[in-house]
């Protein structure tokens, strides 16, 4: 059990590093100019961080979550663990919301400017931030 819960805690550490940096990356590229080295560049770095750090890390993470919940290592009538599941649940909506605008910045067709991915970069801080207190003080 030890195992599944340090591996469970990295994944979310590599999730969390992903889900901070990418939307930063979007502030930048939205307003670098279409087809410039810049705009190129921030494609493939893009691109590269969600396929090979964030989509593995949620994989990971919630595998590791799971097997712990149906392991029996968790109470699954605590109040605590639903509130976090649902949290977990937004933030993978987020994460899907990022997936779309890597998507879209690929294929030059973003149309928000960088203040909205600068709001956008404090949504998994706020969830991250709800989601580790739940875990470590258990209010209810």
């Amino acid at each position: 059990m030890e195992w599944v819960k340090a591996l469970h805690v990295i994944s979310v550490i590599a999730w969390m590093a992903g889900m901070l940096y990418l939307p930063r990356l979007f502030v930048y590229h939205a307003v670098a100019e279409i087809g410039s080295d810049k705009s190129e560049t921030f494609k493939v770095m893009e691109r590269r961080l969600l396929k090979g750090i964030i989509n593995p890390a949620m994989i990971a993470s919630w595998v590791f979550g799971l097997w712990m919940v149906f392991g029996g290592w968790v109470d699954m009538m605590s109040g605590w663990l639903h509130a976090k599941l649902f949290l977990v649940l937004l933030l993978t909506a987020c994460h899907g919301m990022l997936a779309r605008y890597t998507r879209l910045f690929a294929q030059d067709e973003n149309t928000k400017p960088q203040k909205f991915f600068r709001i956008i970069n404090e949504v998994p801080t706020v969830l991250m931030i709800l989601i580790v207190i739940l875990v470590v003080v258990k209010p209810f």
